[in-house]
């Protein structure tokens, strides 16, 4: 297998350009086999905090409201 980047590149990008990366990466593999996409474990857990977010509505926050902290605009 080559590469045309290797960690030291992979190093010196930024943190969104990394994150941009691992986007790309898990497109190209969701495309190459749409059932790797997600593991099995991950619909359970899935299934498990839909049905505790439903069974408790006033656990959660608004996105709005976790935007704003995240971006300090509270």
């Amino acid at each position: 297998m080559s590469l045309t980047l290797d960690r030291a590149e992979i190093e010196k990008l930024s943190i969104p350009e990394r994150l941009e990366l691992i986007g790309l990466l898990w497109d190209s593999i969701t495309e190459a086999d749409p059932r790797a996409a997600i593991p099995e474990w991950h619909l359970v857990e899935l299934r498990r905090r839909r049905a505790e977010a439903e069974a408790n509505p006033e656990g959660s926050i608004p996105w709005e409201e976790v935007r704003a902290r995240l971006t300090g605009s509270v």
